[in-house]
């Protein structure tokens, strides 16, 4: 079955192409038998206090992105075990990994918060974030890949890409950053190579390029062999035991599978020829020295072509193995060094403009109960010292930094200065958010203004181009929310406390008081981010809130076109403030705009405005945004040009935008409203045996199938739903399906509901059912 499974893999890449690209995972020039220890021995744990300080080009900032349960926290476990910070290896299944170590996380055997660690990895620094798979911890991967220069996607290799794959390398693509694939679980029975190189490249529309070809299959998974030496890389398990940390290093000779020989040499020569289109430098080398023998290219150029190709984005080096049967992971260590890019090879201008001055942007706040707030820290120029004063831009404010620590988890080390390219920990700073541009002084950031706007002038670029701040992390906008009220008036004070702290670490937690009830509101990403939330409050700070029923989070859009004016005339004192407003609204096109709501202003209105008023003009705008005329909830594809603003001397910035707002309120209602629901796009895994008991219930929930895809044994059911319709389903699934079927969601957009069940939604939220 195997021999055929490699025949017909063969044939693939005779007849397409479709593999390429390599990796020396083993520097190994010996030809012989060689067993390779990659760490030190059990008992021989590496102290935090130990880690090299190395170069900026021996730095790697990498974060671990993937599925849900696709294996990011047991690989991420076996990176530590091998090299060597961590005495035994944990797993998630019994709660005791380095990082996952919140107790919900551990409970449920899911990563909830990104987690960073620091470790060395053959003269390297590895700064490592492992990130949550779950749709609802979304924003955790967002500002993690923010700040990192590589990424590791981590694929089920009897899944291949997944939905919340497809979320992760969107994300990892807005901040073009060079991953590497690797194809985990290849010890699963229905673990199928080919089948995932064509969903990276159907799916991802990336460009595979493969480096490895695995030696078995299923649970006969043994090790792999790399394409760039054309050596075997085999573990040779003797029990279940063995922890994977010796393998053996053998050179392809005659004596091996010939099948497996003719596969290895018909991918490896696809892998030069896929490596010569992508690189010219390594085209032009083939051509000139190598063009008689191109397998005579050494492993040493090819590997180098690769990393060109893997920095400029035109290709994703993959490789394949099982980290849960302790198996490619040492290989995968060796990938991240040689074709992820240091920090000095990502050319951020503000490392130019700050030169030797510090500049780092915080990405995450943590509270410790008995350090207060923990802010991490990418530093992209200068170093970070303890007991030194920071200034943060973005609050125009001064803090004092006590201390700063390695992060490692849950546990921290202290040191005295940390350089250019690393992720620091930082203690002090008590202003500071996700999203805050750090620097040593004002001064400094006056003088990288000064060099930015030379450049700017020079280059003929656009002010907003030449900006000193970090662009910071963009959050999304809750979809669920419900109200929480403390056991007694008495811990209502201790409650806001709380919920102040958790919205400063999770910004995708929203927190509000309803102005007619003056109940508080918690408005988060989806069912399970909210229950977490709830549960931290209770477990963590000791506060048995209650929760009131979850509801959706709707937005508003106008139907039609409308016009409207108002007048404010009013005295407050002896000062009178006078005002007339005239502006236009209409619909605008979801797509055009991604739902966001325009602004525009008349070149005539544009010169008669003075700074303040314009400032006001807009906030006024913008403050009826966030509330729609139907039921208040924001306006989503509105566009808004104002025509006329007439302002008597005297009067007040806070009078125009009450105007403002109160003619938008106006247009608004004459424009017609319509409800906007999320819709979700749902992904379902099931047998054959309960396929038609799940379309049955996805139709009872207004679903609509898209598409149903067979994999191996199962059937992948695509569809969209409602959200509101999608309460409470992991429950029913598991009841329908007797647990074997699994599930992801994510936010596909908000449509428009239809007049029926608008009106039903008008009613109950007018408390009329």
């Amino acid at each position: 079955m195997y021999l055929r499974g490699l025949q017909t893999f063969s044939r693939m890449i005779r007849g397409r192409r479709l593999f390429a690209a390599g990796l020396q995972c083993c520097r190994c020039r010996l030809s012989c038998h060689v067993k390779r220890h990659y760490s030190l021995l059990p008992d021989d744990v590496k102290s935090l206090r130990a880690l090299v300080n190395p170069e900026i080009s021996r730095i790697r900032n990498i974060g671990i992105m993937a599925h849900i349960d696709a294996g990011k926290t047991t690989t991420t476990e076996r990176m530590l075990y091998y090299a060597g910070y961590t005495r035994a290896l944990g797993d998630v299944d019994d709660g005791d990994t380095v990082t996952d170590f919140m107790a919900q996380e551990r409970e449920r055997g899911i990563t909830i918060q990104s987690a960073a660690v620091t470790f060395d990895w053959k003269s390297h620094r590895i700064n490592l974030i492992d990130t949550p798979g779950h749709v609802d911890f979304t924003l955790e991967v967002e500002r993690a890949l923010r700040v990192l220069d590589g990424a590791v996607a981590v694929f089920d290799a009897s899944a291949g890409v997944e939905a919340q794959t497809l979320t992760v390398w969107r994300q990892a693509e807005k901040h073009h950053i060079p991953c590497v694939c690797f194809l985990n679980k290849m010890d699963k029975p229905a673990a199928n190579l080919s089948f995932c190189i064509e969903s990276i490249r159907q799916k991802l529309k990336a460009n595979p390029v493969l480096l490895q070809i695995p030696v078995g299959s299923g649970k006969n998974f043994t090790g792999v062999v790399d394409l760039l030496t054309s050596q075997k890389l085999m573990w040779k398990m003797k029990s279940m035991r063995d922890d994977g940390r010796a393998f053996e290093v053998k050179a392809l000779d005659r004596s091996d599978d010939p099948d497996l020989l003719q596969v290895v040499s018909d991918a490896r020569t696809a892998l030069i020829e896929q490596v010569a289109d992508l690189d010219d430098e390594f085209a032009e080398l083939l051509l000139t020295d190598f063009s008689e023998n191109f397998d005579a290219i050494p492993s040493n150029k090819l590997q180098e072509a690769v990393r060109r190709v893997t920095l400029a984005r035109k290709g994703v080096p993959v490789l394949c193995g099982s980290s849960l049967r302790n198996k490619g992971v040492q290989p995968l260590l060796d990938a991240i060094t040689a074709y992820l890019p240091a920090p000095n090879e990502r050319h951020h201008d503000v490392v130019r403009w700050y030169k030797d001055d510090l500049c780092a942007l915080a990405f995450k706040v943590l509270h410790d109960k008995q350090r207060g707030p923990l802010v991490f820290l990418r530093i992209y120029s200068g170093t970070l010292k303890p007991q030194t004063a920071l200034h943060n831009i973005n609050r125009n404010s001064t803090e004092r930094m006590s201390r700063l620590l390695v992060p490692f988890a849950d546990q921290h080390v202290e040191i005295p200065s940390m350089t250019a390219g690393n992720i620091a920990l930082t203690v002090g700073l008590k202003q500071t958010v996700t999203g805050d541009t750090i620097v040593s002084s004002k001064a400094s950031a006056a003088a990288a203004a000064r060099r930015a706007q030379n450049d700017s002038e020079a280059g003929k670029r656009s002010r907003e181009c030449a900006s000193v701040i970090l662009s910071g992390v963009e959050v999304p906008d809750p979809v669920f929310f419900c109200t929480i009220e403390p056991p007694s008036m008495s811990k209502q004070a201790d409650l806001e406390n709380v919920l102040n702290c958790l919205q400063r670490e999770d910004p995708s937690l929203k927190v509000r008081v309803d102005p007619d009830s003056g109940q508080t509101i918690l408005c988060g990403m989806g069912e399970l981010h909210i229950e977490i939330i709830h549960d931290r409050i209770r477990t963590e700070y000791g506060i048995e809130t209650h929760l009131g029923p979850l509801q959706v989070s709707y937005r508003e859009t106008i139907l039609h076109e409308a016009s409207a004016s108002d007048t404010l005339d009013r005295t407050v004192g002896e000062r009178r403030h006078v005002v007339t407003v005239e502006l236009a609204v209409g619909p605008v096109d979801i797509a055009s705009v991604g739902g966001s709501c325009e602004l525009a202003v008349t070149e005539e209105l544009e010169g008669q405005l003075s700074a303040e008023m314009k400032e006001a003009v807009e906030n006024g705008v913008h403050s009826s945004f966030l509330q729609g005329p139907l039921l208040g909830y924001p306006l989503q594809s509105v566009s808004t040009l104002m025509q006329r603003v007439t302002i008597e001397p005297g009067t007040s910035p806070a009078m125009v935008s009450a105007c403002v707002s109160r003619c938008m309120l106006k247009a608004l209602r004459l424009a017609g409203g319509q409800v906007l629901e999320p819709v979700m796009s749902l992904e379902v895994t099931v047998g054959d045996d309960h396929l038609s008991s799940v379309l049955g219930d996805l139709a009872q929930r207004r679903g609509t199938v898209r598409d149903i895809q067979s994999r191996h044994d199962n059937k992948v059911l695509l569809a969209t739903v409602p959200l509101a319709e999608m309460m409470g389903y992991s429950t029913v699934l598991r009841t329908l399906t007797s647990g074997n079927a699994t599930f992801s969601l994510e936010l596909d957009t908000y449509e428009a509901m239809n007049p029926q069940e608008q009106n039903t939604l008008l009613k109950r939220l007018s408390g009329l059912l």
